[in-house]
């Protein structure tokens, strides 16, 4: 089972200095991105590592778009196995339609969603 997180609020640049703050180097982790940065990111930093997957997808409502991003996105992750996935989130509106999405099948047999990052603006 791969460790979730949904990183939530405040700008694309808070958000990912909270997954950067978070980083295990030592572990397998994959993270989503939603959305470009709003200037230069602290995962732009960080030192290319087999054992650290960055994808960035469009902005816009995860859960409104159809899911196909998300699910193409997820399914290429979720073949490496990782131990931890952190879900940089830019439109919370259907916030809990996407934790269903995560919950539901297929993805209830291979992610656990732990507790949310809330950043503030």
């Amino acid at each position: 089972m791969t460790l979730t997180s949904l990183v939530l609020g405040g700008r694309a640049a808070s958000r990912e200095a909270a997954i950067h703050s978070r980083i295990d180097a030592s572990q397998d982790t994959a993270i989503i991105l939603e959305g470009l940065p709003d200037g230069r990111s602290d995962l732009d930093a960080l030192p290319a590592s087999p054992l650290l997957k960055i994808v960035r997808i469009a902005p816009g409502c995860m859960h409104c778009t159809g899911n196909l991003v998300m699910r193409v996105t997820l399914n290429r992750i979720l073949r490496d196995k990782p131990a931890r996935l952190y879900i940089s989130v830019a439109n919370t509106e259907h916030l809990d339609q996407l934790r269903l999405f995560l919950t539901q099948a297929p993805y209830d047999a291979w992610l656990t969603l732990d507790a949310d990052l809330v950043c503030e603006a």
